[in-house]
């Protein structure tokens, strides 16, 4: 069928931040889908708070959201733009899980939303664990016995039904997020609990252990008419128990017999036939290596990780194909784009092999547990292709930048017989070169596999290379022995190493083209991959064909394997300079090896080359395709560290030369340029060896920073505190035998600030100067970054610019640069400068709306900033405030401590943009999983040197309310300043300890630091962990916990911040005109929306209402045009919520419409929400004076109110708040009320009781809460607490309910006019059998313009 015309504007929802288990392949896979739509002519609005991505550029949709990836945000964003569909299955986990809940909810039922691609049924039935099993069963398929259980003690009594070792799933999380293989009831326990507190629906699967089986992956698409291809079969090396993302992957399947290839092949058609899936699939099977016994372990119906893989291994674009599936089209009427001329039912075939090569953090984090599972812990990955399993798989070695080229990794070659064997076993990062090394030793295939259930196919292809370098080792080799060594896979380094002399030969590779079928139909796009088959042995190299004889090519190097510190911003910038290259007229060829990003799609540039980002992978390219030059700026460290091997080769690089960034990599020429431009640094040395760690140490005097020279990320940074702190670090960093030297700084502890810079040789251009709230000490990418810098002034900013330029210049950088300084007193300390790209590129460019990256690629080309548009010096400040949070994922690197340093751990990054500090930090902490609790417990132990920074924190969350504990010494300081402490002991000092008070659940938020971390026998690694393993936010810096107090303080809540779209951001604040007005004191600030339209008026209230920092009032009211009545009345409460109605506020919209907006009628009629309401205007001197408003009839129906009650009315009814019983009797005025009758309101303690009525899960939608004393019978007196607002001095809504509530309970007559006293003045109240009228003054206080 043609494609569905009635889908014209939808919701794309994106996969937030990159966090193990979820990483660049949804930016991939989102950017396909907006591409797709826009090729329809469909309107995209788009949601993500991932500031790094390509899909959340400007030209990727017509409204573009980056805000926090909550159901509150989410429905909002839906209320706002009104899309017809919404489309989940390409966000990863995040967005099916969120539209999955809005489904669930009967929200998007609601507001005629339709779920685009697979049905919400096929979703649950594919995740819900128990649904699942029965629909598998129902058709014939096989499922690893397993039961659900909600409970640890329900998972305690399956596991024993099942038999040990049993598999932990908890449903809907990614990356087997809280899952595990536990061999006891004691492993058991401790997993389930986690698990099931990170299952959003409480619930995992205890499931038989098959680990051994080999795990075979199928990726699957099928339209809407029940057409369905296999689009890739993938083999994991590894057997079931190791999560496929930290598995060695190779597609196609190379172990299955035909039988077992087709057996699994129809299964996974049937599966989703029966399961209804529309688009993408993964389906994943234990097979039985003995038998051909298998079963279904999970399907995903989305595109995921094996997406991603698949489409990059075939060539087939599934996240394009799966989104024209979700608008109608068939498999039938879909293009293949990769042909051209085939269409997307047609199944791909593969005549090569692709592996997939997990990239792992513990080259970083020494401590971290390297034992593999079913929980997933590898942040990225590599992939090659190649003609033979071994030469893929060392292409995926040298690529995955392990510091080898072969299967040999020194160190394990160290180990002992025992130790090989035993790390065989135990499924680690490290398992390849330990098998490697047993079979170099001799332990044979067939042992090998008893240990670990790896096919003897790879293991034999191992052993081939083992063999094939026994052979050649210690000597000269032949022509043909080379040409052998070549197809394996080998590089010369690699032959060099092994035999011992030069190769003597050399020969160049041939590349063939991805084509998605074998070869039978001719392809049309550039994507290639090397090989040996030469040509005078009949091969062919399809690179030759389609190169212009006046070539103006460019290579464009990328960054490889996402990695902390070095992420998908850097593919952002790679795909970003491919753009700008091919709009200046420039042929691209862009060199990558990541299946997940956007700059390996086969459209991104006119060429590319899957291919290792290794010098000779990347000589042989630029050999075939002889280029102008290459850019080596935007693909992090991996290209910045090949500038020496392209210079030692005569090649041009663009931009910043190789000696520039050889210069500020290395310390001795940096310090002596820093020396000659007389620029302040930190005091350092650089070492080679303990002692002469040590002795520089002392003599810069502790705290010192130590790092290593050319690193990425602050990979092997620590602040040292002490000797024992030097020994400990110079171990674990001689241990790896690093060859550059060690660098050890005087550690500076000030404002740390951030400068990304564009300087054309002449004139600089700074963006926007960040800063960020963590002091220096922290790593850049693990603080929260903020934008425009909020204390730097304009003289420190001057001087900021001229050192830019100085630096700039003396380093001869042309392009980008970035720049960090550490800023004490007016002292600016330069800490370092890196001539590429920085991961702040794309936060920078989306808030200040600058294109970094073009205006870099157009300056190393030549152009000057003076005759570009965004001219030179600090570009124009953004009247949005804007913040860089970074996000973590702890919960998967076990015995990591989670203490924040020089030494990045961040894994993503999330975005919050605001009116202002207080708002966009509120959004950054929200998007990037903070829980923003307004009271409990907080755990305080801080070591020494930030007991004085303390105090001040510990107030702010005194005066929020919550229970402060701490350990002894910093409970002492607390004490003495005045706060309430309970004293927890250490977990060494006792039973009832840290540990426990966390087991008990009374504590929210724990801040801890420490002087001694990483070694996790230490309580204070401990006690993080231990935080991390039962989901409590665990704070390890004061600023942090400063920041989150001072969020917490604010007004601002999921209801009530700015929705930013940025294709529409306002370029500089704008001028809003107000009056403000008052009626018995309730003020509000009006704004006339017939003159100026107003975005966000919820934020706007909590902005402009503050009594302190805004004009001030009890919130904002807006006068509309109106189809139906003479105006609209839309009022918004202190904390940003809408009303239905005020009495008070429509009495002065009344006073508006004719006095100011000259709308001479004495009766009017105002829409509200709750409805149209007349009005009737008494005048004096030509003037409203007063204002009756006719309220209509009182709702008593409880389920219109609404209150959770049956029956016709809620009158006199007992209900229990807090530690009382009260009275009530609920009415609706157009808002819910509950009036409370009491003999003395006077001394009632509001502040305290009023929250518990509003927020009593007796009123779902909160309640205004009046407290009335019957004076006589025709006066009351009331206080009332504003839903939204709290006391405010008067409330017209509340002061009819109020009588009406009098009335029903017999205390006043009906029909008369009642005085009604308020703290603000007097109303009149009229209840009559047909309606309420209420009456009283309007005042105009004063007129005036705000900027916002």
């Amino acid at each position: 069928m043609p494609r569905d015309k009635s889908i014209k504007r939808v919701l794309v929802v994106g996969s937030g931040p990159i966090v193990i288990g979820q990483a660049a392949e949804f930016d991939y896979a989102g950017t396909q889908a907006c591409r797709a739509l826009r090729e329809d002519g469909i309107e995209i609005i788009l949601v993500n708070s991932n500031p790094a991505t390509i899909m959340t550029d400007p030209s990727m949709a017509d409204k573009i959201y980056i805000e926090p990836l909550t159901i509150t945000t989410v429905k909002r964003i839906i209320e706002k733009e009104k899309p017809d569909s919404i489309l989940s299955g390409l966000g990863g986990q995040t967005a099916l899980n969120l539209c999955m809940q809005l489904a669930r909810d009967g929200f998007l039922d609601k507001r005629n939303v339709r779920l685009l691609g697979s049905s919400p049924e096929c979703i649950q039935r594919s995740e819900d664990r128990q649904l699942f099993k029965e629909t598998m069963l129902s058709i014939g398929e096989p499922c690893i016995p397993s039961e659900i259980a909600n409970t640890y003690e329900e998972a305690v009594f399956h596991a024993q039904r099942i038999g040990y070792p049993v598999i932990v799933r908890p449903a809907f999380t990614l990356g087997g997020t809280g899952g595990g293989i536990a061999g006891n009831e004691s492993e058991l326990v401790e997993i389930v609990k986690n698990g099931l507190s990170l299952s959003p629906i409480h619930q995992v699967l205890i499931e038989k252990s098959v680990a051994g089986w080999k795990e075979i992956e199928f990726e699957v698409i099928r339209d809407g008419a029940g057409n369905a291809v296999t689009v890739c079969s993938m083999e994991n090396m590894d057997p079931v128990g190791i999560h496929t993302g930290d598995s060695i992957v190779i597609a196609p399947a190379v172990t299955l017999s035909d039988k077992e290839y087709q057996m699994l092949r129809s299964a996974s058609l049937k599966i989703v036939s029966a399961l209804g899936v529309e688009g993408g699939c993964n389906c994943q099977f234990a097979l039985n290596p003995d038998s051909f016994e298998y079963a279904v372990i999970e399907v995903n119906p989305r595109v995921s990780r094996s997406s991603a893989l698949a489409s990059k291994a075939t060539g087939y674009p599934i996240a394009k194909v799966a989104t024209k599936i979700a608008i109608g089209y068939r498999l039938d009427e879909i293009k293949n784009a990769i042909t051209g001329n085939t269409y997307a039912a047609f199944e791909p075939a593969l005549d090569y092999v692709t592996v997939k090569l997990p990239k792992w953090p513990f080259d970083k984090f020494v401590y971290a547990k390297r034992n593999l599972g079913s929980q997933m812990k590898s942040t990225g990955e590599v992939m090659a292709i190649a003609d033979c399993f071994e030469a893929a798989l060392l292409k995926a070695v040298r690529g995955a930048e392990l510091s080898t080229d072969t299967l040999s990794l020194p160190k394990i070659s160290l180990l002992s017989d025992e130790s090989i064997l035993q790390g065989i076993k135990e499924a680690t990062d490290e398992r390849l070169f330990m098998i490697y090394e047993a079979l170099r030793r001799n332990i044979t295939v067939d042992e090998i596999y008893r240990m670990t259930k790896i096919d003897r196919w790879f293991l034999y292809k191992i052993e081939n290379l083992v063999r094939f370098e026994n052979k050649i080792r210690g000597r000269n080799i032949s022509f043909d022995e080379y040409i052998t060594a070549k197809k394996l896979g080998y590089t010369d380094n690699a032959i060099r190493t092994i035999t011992g002399h030069e190769p003597g030969y050399s020969v160049s590779p041939v590349y063939k083209m991805v084509d998605t079928c074998a070869g039978e139909f001719e392809a049309q796009t550039p994507y290639f991959y090397s090989g040996y088959n030469l040509l005078e042995a009949g091969g062919e190299n399809e690179a030759s064909e389609g190169i212009p004889d006046s070539s103006n090519t460019v290579i464009v190097l990328g960054s490889g394997p996402i990695r902390i510190g070095q992420g998908i911003e850097f593919d952002y910038a790679a795909v970003h300079c491919a753009n700008a290259l091919r709009r200046l007229g420039y042929r691209v060829v862009i060199i990558n090896n990541n299946p997940e990003t956007v700059s390996t799609d086969f459209d991104m540039s006119d060429r590319l080359y899957f291919e290792p980002l290794y010098p000779e992978d990347v000589l042989n390219i630029i050999e075939q395709e002889k280029p102008i030059g290459v850019v080596v700026a935007f693909g992090g460290q991996t290209a910045i560290k090949l500038t020496k091997t392209l210079k030692n080769k005569g090649i041009n690089i663009i931009g910043t030369c190789a000696d520039s960034i050889d210069m500020a990599e290395d310390r001795q020429r940096f310090d002596a340029l820093l020396e000659k431009l007389n620029l302040l640094r930190p005091p350092g040395y650089t070492v080679r060896t303990l002692q002469e760690a040590k002795t520089a140490a002392q003599k810069l005097g502790y705290p010192v920073l130590l790092r290593p020279s050319y690193v990425l990320g602050g990979q092997n940074m620590t602040i040292a505190f002490s000797d024992a702190d030097v020994d400990e670090y110079m171990q674990i960093i001689l241990s790896q035998g690093i060859e550059n030297p060690v660098l050890i700084d005087k550690y500076i502890s000030g404002r740390e600030i951030e400068v990304d810079a564009i300087y054309d040789g002449t004139d600089v251009l700074i963006p926007g100067i960040m800063e960020h709230i963590e002091r220096a000490g922290i790593h850049s990418g693990d603080s929260i970054a903020i934008y425009p810098a909020t204390h730097i002034y304009d003289h420190i900013a001057e001087k900021l610019i001229n050192i830019t330029k100085l630096l700039c210049d003396g380093l001869n950088v042309i392009g980008i640069v970035n720049i960090q300084f550490i800023v004490r007193d007016d002292d600016i300390y330069v800490i370092e400068v890196n001539p590429r790209a920085s991961r702040t590129v794309p936060f920078l460019s989306k808030i200040t709306g600058v294109p970094m990256v073009e205006l870099a690629m157009r300056v190393s080309l030549g152009e000057k900033l003076r005759d570009l548009p965004y001219g030179c010096g600090i570009y124009k400040t953004s009247p949005y405030t804007a913040v860089k949070v970074p996000v973590f994922s702890f919960e998967k690197l076990m015995d990591l401590d989670t203490q924040l340093g020089p030494e990045m751990k961040s894994t993503g990054e999330v975005m919050g943009i605001g009116r202002n500090l207080s708002e966009a930090l509120f959004k950054g902490l929200v998007a990037a999983g903070y829980k923003m609790y307004k009271s409990g417990g907080i755990l305080i132990t801080v070591r020494n040197s930030d007991k004085n920074d303390i105090m001040d924190v510990a107030k702010k969350f005194d005066a929020l309310g919550f229970t402060l504990y701490a350990t002894a010494g910093t409970a002492e300081i607390l004490r003495k300043i005045g706060l309430s402490v309970t004293t927890v002991n250490k977990i060494h000092e006792g039973e009832d300890n840290c540990s426990t008070l966390l087991d008990s659940g009374k504590v929210k938020y724990i801040l801890s630091t420490s002087s001694k971390g990483r070694i996790p026998a230490r309580d204070s690694v401990k006690l993080r962990r231990k935080a991390v393993s039962l989901g409590i936010p665990c704070l390890t810096s004061v600023d942090t916990a400063m920041a989150l107090a001072d969020s917490l303080l604010s007004r601002y809540s999921e209801i009530n911040t700015e929705l930013v779209d940025i294709r529409n951001m306002r370029s500089q604040r704008m001028k809003l005109q107000f009056t403000k007005m008052q009626s018995a004191g309730n003020d509000y600030i009006y704004i006339d929306c017939f003159e100026q339209m107003v975005s966000s008026p919820e934020s706007l209230s909590v902005y402009l209402s503050d009594r302190h920092y805004g004009v001030g009032g009890d919130g904002v009211v807006l006068i509309c045009p109106s189809d139906i009545a003479d105006a609209k009345m839309r009022m918004f409460n202190l904390d940003g919520s809408e009303g239905n109605m005020c009495g008070n506020a429509i009495r002065c919209v009344g006073k508006y419409l004719y006095d100011i907006k000259g709308i001479r009628k004495k009766t009017l009629r105002i829409e509200t929400l709750s409805g149209i309401k007349t009005l009737s205007l008494v005048t004096k001197d030509d003037k409203v004076a007063r204002v009756s408003v006719d309220m209509g009839c009182p709702e008593l129906k409880p389920e219109r109110i609404p209150v959770k009650q049956s029956g016709n009315a809620v009158i006199a009814y007992p209900l229990q708040v807090g530690d009382s019983e009260y009275q009530i009797t609920c009415v609706s005025m157009g808002n819910p009320h509950c009036v409370v009758f009491l003999h003395n309101i006077d001394t009632l303690e509001l502040e305290t009781i009023g929250p518990l009525f509003e927020n009593h899960p007796f009123f779902p939608q909160r309640v205004n809460t009046e407290f009335v004393q019957i004076l006589d019978e025709k006066t009351i007196k009331m206080r009332v607490w504003e839903r939204g607002s709290g006391e405010t001095m008067a409330c017209g809504t509340g002061a009819c309910a109020g009588v009406v509530a009098a009335t029903l309970n017999g205390y006043l007559p009906k029909g008369k006019e009642i005085r009604v006293i308020l703290k603000g003045g007097d109303l009149t109240v009229k209840y009559t059998d047909e309606t309420v009228i209420l009456t009283g003054d309007a005042e105009l206080v004063f007129q005036g313009t705000v900027l916002i």
